[in-house]
């Protein structure tokens, strides 16, 4: 690319980190390993043996199918999954070592984070990266296992944009090339990072005040062309497979762009104001002809900004930036998680940098006008923010020492989470403790009448004490909410056998068969019952 068509550079020379420096990343780094220490004692929870290596992958060839076979792993983030098969083998289910590399991966993106802000010299940067590493609402994803793919993808998000800046600066094609690898990488391991070019756009023009189209968009464009084909992937993999339509997302335009400024202003205030963070949030009801003032704020604060942007453009990208990277999970596409609620911590993972780094920015903006007394007071209650945000990521971490803690802890922050009373009935029954399971999930029927699981788990418990005619009717509700369930076939089955209907019981098992061909237990139980029949009609 000829040196005619060079934008102007978007960063400063960065200046070799000194002592202070690595002093301060090791105090952070210190506090993330003591905040996160409740955490670390914990063990998996929710889907976290979903998302981790099943046996029939965790050889050669399994490895083979986690990149090649749709539908092979929960989503289709190869590279995610290539990392939880490399850790299978060195630690098997130890949930420590697990933990241990998402800490880890979480320091590696906030030092990555500090590296990009002090290339493009915004003020404040080690705070920015700081709060961006002890940040509560990043609890979420760096103690839930599940969630890696979120410091996964975020070490190869930003390491693709401190790449392409230097690209920017030099127009040399190895680190064109070296971005877009990282960016490929990213993709495999979460397709929020999807969203780099458009964020690398409005980090241009925050700098230079204008896009060039040859120098700044042009190269940007196989960048875009590979993350939408990714997105689309995803949505596609969300609707067909694991399940992202139906009624829970019939919204309408207006419902969604309600949803859409509300989350905005959800997140933002989750980052000015930590508290009452839960692992589930309370599901909003959307009016059908939308709320508009949620949205139009939103716009309104954007409009706003637009007309500052020749006094300071700062506001206006960081707002940009934000917005842009929580796009996808704002309800314009579907996503599972919309059925259990609308927001969750770990979506705004990535998207929380950009108002730190301006928060952290105005901060050292304003003490840098203060007298050398201030600046001193100042630099001390800038160091203590920090401080007591690593004390609530503690107390967070807390929370998460445990599962059945943690859906406790859910339900006293949202009484209506059906999916935590639905968790909390599994673990009582495992553990024998059926009264308890019981209430927990009759009071997952009472919150969502339409979930088929809880009248199966319900129905589970009853029948294991005997009352078959409860069970049956449990069954009976789970399979008119999910017909084609072989599992609930074979549980009604297994009720009809016991109450000495082994036609009824036969026909349970043979459906249940037609709908999966490889189920064992129900062939043997099929086998059970026609014996049975058989018996019946020939005594002797």
């Amino acid at each position: 690319m000829a040196a005619a068509m060079r934008p102007s550079p978007t960063q400063s020379p960065l200046a070799p980190l000194r002592a202070r420096d690595w002093a301060g990343a090791a105090l952070v780094l210190a506090a993330l390993i003591w905040a996160y220490a409740p955490a670390e004692r914990g063990g998996f929870i929710w889907d976290d043996s979903g998302h981790l290596t099943a046996p029939e992958l965790r050889s050669t060839e399994g490895l083979g199918r986690i990149w090649f076979e749709l539908g092979a792993t929960q989503q289709y983030y190869p590279l995610l999954h290539t990392a939880f098969w490399v850790e299978h083998r060195w630690w098997g289910d130890n949930p420590l070592g697990y933990h241990w590399a998402n800490l880890l991966l979480h320091a590696g993106a906030a030092f990555l984070a500090w590296q990009v802000l002090r290339r493009l010299a915004v003020p404040g940067a080690g705070l920015a990266a700081a709060l961006f590493a002890l940040h509560p609402v990043q609890v979420e994803s760096v103690a839930w296992i599940s969630e890696q793919k979120n410091t996964l993808s975020a070490i190869f998000y930003l390491g693709a944009l401190l790449a392409y800046l230097r690209f920017d600066d030099s127009r040399r094609r190895a680190w064109y090339a070296f971005a877009l690898v990282l960016f490929l990488a990213g993709l495999c391991s979460k397709t929020v990072t999807a969203t780099l070019p458009a964020a690398l756009l409005v980090i241009f023009w925050w700098k230079r005040g204008r896009l060039d189209p040859r120098g700044d968009v042009l190269p940007l464009l196989p960048f875009f062309l590979l993350g939408a084909g990714a997105g689309l992937l995803t949505a596609w993999f969300e609707r067909a497979l694991i399940g992202a339509q139906g009624a829970d997302f019939a919204l309408t335009f207006a419902q969604r762009a309600t949803l859409g400024g509300r989350a905005l202003w959800f997140y933002a205030g989750r980052l000015l104001w930590p508290a009452h963070l839960s692992f589930v949030y309370p599901r909003w009801d959307l009016p059908p002809g939308g709320s508009w003032g949620w949205p139009l704020t939103a716009v309104a604060v954007v409009v706003a900004l637009w007309r500052g942007r020749k006094r300071a453009r700062g506001p206006l990208a960081a707002v940009l930036l934000f917005a842009g990277t929580l796009f996808p999970v704002l309800g314009f596409f579907n996503v599972y998680p919309f059925v259990y609620s609308f927001v969750a911590d770990h979506f705004q993972y990535l998207a929380s940098l950009a108002l730190l780094a301006l928060a952290a920015a105005g901060l050292a903006g304003l003490r840098a006008s203060f007298s050398p007394v201030g600046r001193f007071l100042s630099g001390v209650l800038m160091a203590l923010l920090p401080a007591g945000l690593a004390l609530l990521t503690w107390q967070q971490c807390r929370a998460y020492s445990n599962v059945a803690v943690l859906y406790r802890a859910t339900l006293i922050q949202n009484p209506s989470a059906w999916l935590a009373h639905d968790n909390l009935g599994l673990l009582y029954a495992a553990v024998g403790r059926a009264p308890e399971a019981r209430m927990h999930f009759a009071a997952t029927v009472a919150l969502e009448p339409d979930y088929f699981g809880a009248y199966n788990n319900l129905g589970i418990l009853l029948f294991q004490s005997g009352q078959t005619s409860a069970a049956a009717a449990q069954f009976q509700a789970a399979l008119r909410l999910r017909p084609a369930d072989p599992e609930t076939h074979n549980n009604l089955g297994n009720v009809l056998y016991f109450a000495g209907d082994f036609m009824g019981a036969t026909r349970q098992y043979a459906e249940a068969l037609r709908l999966r061909p490889d189920y064992p237990e129900a062939r043997a139980n099929l086998q059970l019952a026609l014996r049975q029949l058989d018996r019946v009609a020939n005594p002797h």
